[in-house]
């Protein structure tokens, strides 16, 4: 899934928005032709302190409810809930996204968790282990 609206801003500099209430949000909404309904998710938004949701919504609320209400019986149903989701301002996925940014962050500090080279006094130079705390 793709991360939209953080183009140019570093790891720490989304940390710091994060914390001035900003969020990683998506819309999922409903398609259904007859016989068959799918829910989709739409790709990850980052909202910024200062913006609204509805401008990141307001294609995912055309699409589910000119497509969803089709399908029988779960049409209705899903599109229903993706109303509401999209009408409430999206599900909240900061915290996994972020989670998953800091994981991955090429600027973070790793030297605090032994993983450049220290190896572990009871091993030979010939199999290094590392001293990663638990």
């Amino acid at each position: 899934m793709q991360i939209k609206n953080i183009e140019g801003l570093s790891v720490a500099q989304i940390k710091e928005l994060v914390s001035q209430v900003a969020e990683f949000v998506y819309f999922p909404y409903t398609v259904s032709f007859v016989v068959m309904t799918l829910k989709r998710a739409s790709s990850i938004y980052f909202i910024r302190p200062y913006e609204g949701k509805f401008k990141y919504s307001y294609k995912h609320v055309g699409v589910n409810a000119l497509f969803g209400w089709w399908g029988f019986p779960w049409g209705p149903i899903y599109t229903i809930g993706s109303m509401y989701h999209q009408l409430s301002g999206g599900k909240d996925v900061t915290q996994a996204v972020l989670s998953d940014l800091i994981q991955n962050d090429p600027d973070a500090d790793t030297s605090t968790y032994g993983i450049n080279a220290m190896y572990s006094a009871n091993q030979s130079d010939e199999n290094p282990t590392y001293n990663v705390p638990r």
